[in-house]
């Protein structure tokens, strides 16, 4: 479950650089929000690999 939590807590501090890109056009913000995104992903993915074992131990 930390792993949700670390999920919810990286959305939440994009919140203020994807304001400040799409509503002031700060284009250091966008860089931000894609560095934050590749996290997300990559953060995403480790979660998607981790339920996938965890599963099949459990069918074995």
């Amino acid at each position: 479950m930390n792993k949700f939590a670390e999920l919810k807590n990286l959305v939440l501090s994009l919140e203020g650089d994807f304001d400040k890109f799409y509503e002031k056009g700060n284009q250091a913000a966008g860089t931000r929000v894609r560095k934050g995104m590749q996290d997300l992903k990559v953060l995403a993915q480790d979660i998607r690999t981790e339920v996938q074992n965890l599963k099949n131990e459990k069918e074995d």
